[in-house]
């Protein structure tokens, strides 16, 4: 199992189609939950897309970025349906976390977390913030890192 951290220029096309490829499948196929998944944040100078990699496969998937609001975001947090059940998700966000602790040195950490993923996310060290939305017709609850 290994971890890369690359700036949009430096994911080479292969690994852009794959990490791509996943998103759809589990945000937009999986989830049933047709939305444009792709934005302007993945090409932003500052977003740093963490793929974890398990015998050179994509087994998991997160970007960390700098928001307009002077926080620090972790995002398409995701981990490929064969590689599921291996605790990669907790692997993969404590990644997360450390990226954007070692690039945006002391900003906050903020996500907006899918609501039946919050013992997870809480168990991580994140605390709900506010009340629940509505995100593409998912439930979503906004959480920051205490």
């Amino acid at each position: 199992m290994r971890t890369e951290v690359q700036n949009f220029a430096q994911l080479n096309t292969d690994s852009l189609y794959e990490l791509l490829k996943l998103r759809v499948t589990v945000f937009v196929v999986e989830q049933n939950c047709p939305y444009p998944e792709l934005d302007d944040i993945d090409r932003a100078p500052d977003c740093l897309h963490l793929s974890l990699l398990q015998d050179d496969k994509l087994a998991g998937y997160a970007r960390c970025y700098r928001k307009a609001c002077g926080t620090a975001a972790i995002g398409r947090v995701v981990v490929a349906p064969w590689a599921r059940g291996q605790g990669l998700a907790k692997k993969l966000m404590l990644e997360a976390i450390n990226v954007c602790r070692k690039r945006y040195d002391g900003v906050e950490i903020v996500i907006s977390a899918q609501t039946y993923l919050l013992d997870f996310y809480a168990g991580l060290g994140f605390i709900a913030e506010g009340e629940a939305y509505l995100e593409d017709g998912i439930p979503h609850q906004d959480m920051r890192l205490q």
